[in-house]
């Protein structure tokens, strides 16, 4: 009973840590979620509520129930999702009142950390592809990587926050949630809706965050079928693309860059903002330590007792 409380516990934090990441432009959700080994356990659980949803939707139409439809939700990892859902929301809610007004203020310093901690992140991906990378591989992390560098370069817009426009926006910016290297809020950024949308959580404008809410469920539905099937089928490539993303969105937390985007030499505050990043790299390379050394206790274990327990982030997969 310990042990289930302590998982739910940590998942929480995970949960947290993901939502204080999607509350700041430049940092993605995904990339935490990879980081603390959740990633792959919450995509292939969304994709089997996915497939529950629209299989209760097409068999309550032709009178066969709810069982194919309670089969499949039961597949997903409930108290792992419930858990990080709960982080996720109380962290949202305090980091658009605390968090995101101090990285706006101390944007060159926060930059710095943020940037060597995913800088410290790629390893994850990589080393999570199961298999040794060969040129091809490289070659299309690079193309990835290419693309998250426009993408993340884009300068931000300004648009008034039509009701369809939020949902919309919200059917993208989710979509980027559940993608390593790719910010919500930094989408809603370039959108021009990040400031009314911290807004609306900040003010508890539930009419918004209603409109908001619809068009990331629907974004959500679309996108995460696609990407736990890519795991499932495709696990090493994915993993390939996840991290050329990565690597390219170090664009969107270079330190130094005006407010159109257009990327400067160091300068100001040099030496602060190089410690912050070298801090931030240190602190996922001694969370990624902790990990292994504390999994390398626990799996002699397990093999022991016969337990057939896999990593938080999910069963491995070869590609």
């Amino acid at each position: 009973m310990a042990k289930t409380v302590a998982t739910h516990i940590v998942n929480g934090v995970r949960g947290a840590l993901i939502g204080t990441a999607e509350a700041v432009p430049g940092v993605s959700g995904g990339t935490i979620a990879l980081i603390v080994g959740i990633y792959e356990t919450l995509i292939t659980s969304a994709g089997h509520v996915v497939s529950a949803v629209r299989m209760g939707a097409v068999d309550v139409v032709k009178g066969r129930g709810l069982r194919r439809a309670g089969t499949e939700a039961a597949k997903a990892d409930w108290a792992a999702v419930i858990a990080v859902l709960i982080g996720m929301v109380c962290a949202v809610v305090l980091a658009a009142s605390f968090l995101a007004p101090l990285v706006e203020r101390e944007e060159q310093r926060a930059f710095g950390f943020f940037f060597g901690l995913v800088l410290a992140s790629l390893i994850v991906p990589y080393t999570a592809s199961g298999r040794p990378w060969r040129a091809r591989h490289y070659l299309v992390a690079l193309a990835a990587a290419a693309v998250a560098f426009v993408l993340t370069g884009m300068p931000p817009a300004h648009i008034d926050p039509h009701p369809l426009i939020v949902m919309a926006s919200a059917a993208v910016a989710i979509c980027a949630l559940v993608l390593p290297g790719v910010s919500g809020s930094f989408i809603l950024l370039t959108l021009g809706l990040y400031t009314s949308t911290m807004g609306a959580v900040h003010d508890r404008d539930f009419g918004y965050l209603g409109i908001f809410l619809i068009g990331a469920v629907i974004g959500l539905s679309f996108f995460v079928k696609l990407l736990q099937t890519l795991l499932e089928r495709h696990h090493q490539i994915t993993l390939v693309v996840l991290t050329g993303l990565l690597a390219g969105s170090l664009r969107a937390l270079w330190p130094w860059q005006q407010e159109d985007r257009t990327m400067l030499a160091p300068e100001g505050d040099v030496p602060v903002t190089v410690a912050l990043a070298v801090a931030g790299f240190a602190l996922v390379a001694g969370v990624m330590l902790v990990e292994r050394l504390l999994r390398g206790r626990q799996d002699p274990a397990e093999q022991a007792g016969g337990g057939d327990s896999v990593p938080a982030g999910g069963p491995t997969r070869q590609g």
